[in-house]
C-alpha cells in the first residue's frame, strides 16, 4: 500500500498476495528487525502513521519506508485505509498477533526514558517558553518531562532540577539554586511597566503620574512583593486603603488586567505577547528590571536530552531578542 495519509481511492481494494493455509510467511516474524517490528506495532496501537512517529520520536517518512520495506519482504499488505481511518489488514492481524506473542516470549524490557527536570520561573513560562515546550512534546512524545514552575524565592532555593531558568535583581544570579550547577548564563534583562487592556483606556485618559493611578484599580501578583528592585510599585499599592487586588496566581492577574480596567505591573514585552494590553511608561522615575538566567545541574549536563532542553531555551530567547529591547 501507499504509506501516505489519509490514502484508498473510493471503490478500490488492496492487492492481497496468494498465501497458503499454513502460513509460512508468519515463520519470518522472528527475524524481523526489532526497530521495524516497534514502528509496525505502535503504528497498529495508533492508527495514525504521523502520531506513531512522534511517540517513536522519528521521522514519519523513515518511519512509512520501513513499513513499505517490511510489506515487500513479507510479500504481504499490512495496512489498509477505510476512508481516512488506518487498519491492519487480516495479514497485518495475524502478524501482529505473532510479533506480541514473540515479545511475550522474550520478555523484551520497555526502554525507559530518562527523567528531566525543568524549573523554570511562572511568567517565564507562561508567556515565553510554553508554545516551543509544547513544540518540542510534540514531537517527541516519548520524552519524561517534569516541568515545575517557580513562583517565588523559597521555590528555587528548595528546588531540585536538572535545568534550572530564574528571575534575579541586579548583574548577579543570586538568589539562585542551591545545587551543584554550570556556571549559570544570562538570557535576557527584563524590564517592567504597568500595563492596562487598550480596550479600558483612551489614549487622552491614560495616566501620566502615580497620583493619576488613584482613579484605577490596581492588581498585583504576590511574588513580586518579595521583589527588590519593583520598591516603587509594591510601595504604591502598600499605601492604598481601597481598589487594589492581590493574587497567587500569574494567569489570573493577567486576566484581571485583560478583563477588569485593572493596572498591574508586568514585563515591557507583554504588549508583544497580548496585543490587547499596553505599557504605561513614565508613572516611575526608578527602573524596574530583572535578569533571566540559565543554568544546568553539575551532574546532568552532559546529558542528551538536558542538552536537548538548554539548546530549545537558547533559541526560543533568541528568536524573541526584539522583546527584550528598549
Amino acid at each position: 500500500m501507499s504509506f501516505t495519509e489519509p490514502a484508498g481511492r473510493p471503490g478500490t481494494t488492496d492487492y492481497r498476495w496468494p498465501h497458503d493455509h499454513s502460513e509460512p510467511w508468519l515463520a519470518h516474524a522472528a527475524t524481523i528487525d526489532a526497530d521495524v517490528a516497534q514502528y509496525f506495532l505502535v503504528s497498529a496501537r495508533c492508527g495514525c502513521f504521523m502520531q506513531a512517529a512522534r511517540s517513536l520520536n522519528v521521522r514519519s517518512t523513515l518511519l512509512r519506508k520501513q513499513l513499505a520495506q517490511l510489506e515487500h519482504e513479507l510479500q504481504h499488505t499490512l495496512f489498509s485505509f477505510q476512508g481516512s481511518a488506518l487498519s491492519l489488514t487480516r495479514e497485518g492481524q495475524q502478524l501482529q498477533a505473532k510479533l506480541v506473542a514473540l515479545a511475550n516470549e522474550r520478555k523484551l524490557p520497555v526502554i525507559e526514558q530518562p527523567l528531566i527536570r525543568l524549573a523554570v520561573a511562572d511568567s517565564i513560562l507562561h508567556d515565553i517558553l510554553g508554545r516551543d515546550l509544547i513544540a518540542l512534546l510534540r514531537r517527541n512524545a516519548s520524552v519524561r518531562l517534569e516541568i515545575i514552575a517557580l513562583d517565588s524565592e523559597l521555590s528555587l532555593r528548595a528546588v531540585s532540577a536538572d535545568v534550572v531558568l530564574w528571575l534575579a535583581h541586579g548583574e548577579t544570579p543570586h538568589p539562585g539554586p542551591t545545587f551543584a550547577t554550570s556556571e549559570p548564563q544570562p538570557l535576557a534583562r527584563l524590564d517592567y511597566l504597568p500595563h492596562i487592556a487598550k480596550r479600558y483606556s483612551r489614549v487622552t485618559a491614560r495616566p501620566d503620574t502615580p497620583d493619576d493611578l488613584a482613579d484605577f484599580m490596581l492588581v498585583q501578583w504576590q511574588h513580586d512583593r518579595q521583589i527588590d528592585s519593583f520598591r516603587p510599585w509594591n510601595e504604591l499599592v502598600e499605601q492604598r486603603l481601597a481598589g487594589v487586588v492581590q493574587m497567587q496566581s500569574y494567569e489570573l492577574m493577567l486576566e484581571m488586567i485583560r478583563c477588569s480596567a485593572c493596572i498591574g505591573l508586568l514585563p515591557a514585552y507583554m504588549s508583544r505577547f497580548d496585543r490587547g494590553l499596553i505599557a504605561l511608561p513614565g508613572l516611575f522615575e526608578e527602573p524596574m528590571q530583572l535578569q533571566a538566567w540559565l543554568a544546568v545541574n553539575a551532574e546532568s549536563q552532559n546529558v542528551a536530552e538536558v542538552q536537548t532542553l538548554t539548546d530549545l531555551i537558547h533559541h526560543t530567547f533568541n528568536e524573541r531578542r526584539e522583546w527584550f529591547q528598549t
